[in-house]
């Protein structure tokens, strides 16, 4: 096949997967969601199960990790739901007030550009296009919570199931060497997500906890439900740290009552309080995600800076909010599995940070493959 086949081969092949993904996206996606929870408790599992066994507790083995891992992540999933629940009910107690102090900030903008009759907020929100946002925002969240059962039924069949992995593995590929290293591929891509998973869950944790202390000092109302935003924001790479820093501030600008000691004068000092919220939580944001984060997550990215940015763009364009939370992971995937092979591998060493797709801490095939006989 002559390379202008080759080319038209690809070209090909690559609409046909991303059109498969594209129109299959609310079974794909929901599935993908469910894996990668699936990698969080399988991680969270064997540290337990890694504690345990180190506290030399009796009869402390991998069943039981699991089943605490499920019951931890369980009982945040329905936590998570309760909080946010509870933090629009907040929201809902104080409407009035906010809606003051909303219309009281658009007739100051709209008098600092020179314009007059400022429309309020409810007209703003009567008008054709805030009907067909809130109706937008009523499917997306409908459907969320439909996607968020089915994710934990996923789930707990990919538990019943994962017992005969290897069986199933050991008939797919009888052979020795074949089998070893599909097992080696599929354990470095496992090990690969589950350790980003895990570090962007704790690296997500410690951010959304001192954004939390932080917004409590300052006084921000509905600080709790803030911080649940910053913490699931988190997870959505570079975009979600961003509008993770944004929120906190524009409900600290809408806020009815301004802490006392904030320095100006109403309306003024709405926007100082605004300002001083966002370089607080800012500052945890880029100095965790900096200096913190990329100590953690060491090897288990190694995705180029670039490519990031150009991956959650794509998946979420393919599969909308879930593609652009996983689209870190999926994109790790990619080019593990595309190294694998010389006439892929060179895409997999452009979606790399350093060029070795493999990472810095891999070491060569080669040296893998002596190791194994010896």
């Amino acid at each position: 096949m002559d390379r202008s086949a080759k080319i038209g081969t690809w070209i090909i092949a690559t609409g046909v997967i991303v059109a498969f993904l594209y129109l299959g996206r609310d079974i794909l996606a929901t599935f993908a969601m469910a894996v990668f929870l699936y990698l969080i408790i399988e991680g969270f599992a064997t540290m337990i199960e890694a504690a345990g066994q180190k506290a030399n507790v009796p009869r402390f083995g991998m069943r039981a990790a699991r089943l605490m891992a499920v019951l931890i992540v369980t009982a945040g999933f329905v936590g998570f739901i309760a909080l946010m629940a509870n933090g629009f009910a907040e929201f809902g107690r104080h409407a009035e007030d906010y809606e003051a102090k909303i219309n009281t900030l658009i007739a100051d903008a709209y008098r600092s550009v020179g314009l007059g009759n400022a429309p309020s907020l409810t007209q703003l929100l009567l008008n054709e296009t805030g009907q067909k946002f809130f109706a937008t925002l009523a499917n997306a969240v409908s459907g969320l919570s439909g996607d968020l059962v089915l994710i934990l039924i996923y789930v707990a069949f990919l538990f019943a199931a994962h017992h005969g992995w290897t069986l199933k593995l050991d008939a797919i590929f009888p052979e020795r060497e074949r089998r070893a290293q599909v097992r080696r591929i599929g354990d470095e891509a496992r090990l690969s997500i589950e350790r980003y998973l895990w570090v962007q869950t704790v690296i997500s944790a410690l951010i959304t906890l001192l954004s939390y202390l932080s917004l409590l000092a300052l006084g921000v109302q509905n600080a709790l439900f803030l911080s649940a935003l910053i913490f699931v924001l988190n997870y959505i790479p570079t975009v979600g740290s961003i509008v993770a820093a944004l929120v906190p501030p524009l409900f600290a600008l809408v806020q009815p009552v301004v802490p006392g000691w904030v320095p100006g004068l109403a309306p003024d000092s709405s926007y100082i309080y605004a300002a001083l919220v966002f370089v607080i939580v800012s500052f945890w944001q880029f100095s965790i995600g900096n200096f913190v984060q990329p100590r953690m997550m060491g090897d288990s990215l190694n995705l180029s800076a670039l490519v990031v940015l150009l991956a959650l763009a794509i998946w979420g364009v393919i599969w909308g909010i879930p593609g652009m939370f996983l689209s870190a992971p999926l994109t790790v995937l990619m080019m593990i599995l595309l190294a694998q092979s010389d006439q892929t591998r060179w895409i997999a060493i452009l979606l790399s940070a350093d060029g070795n797709p493999r990472g810095k801490s891999k070491r060569p095939e080669g040296a893998e493959t002596q190791t194994g006989a010896g």
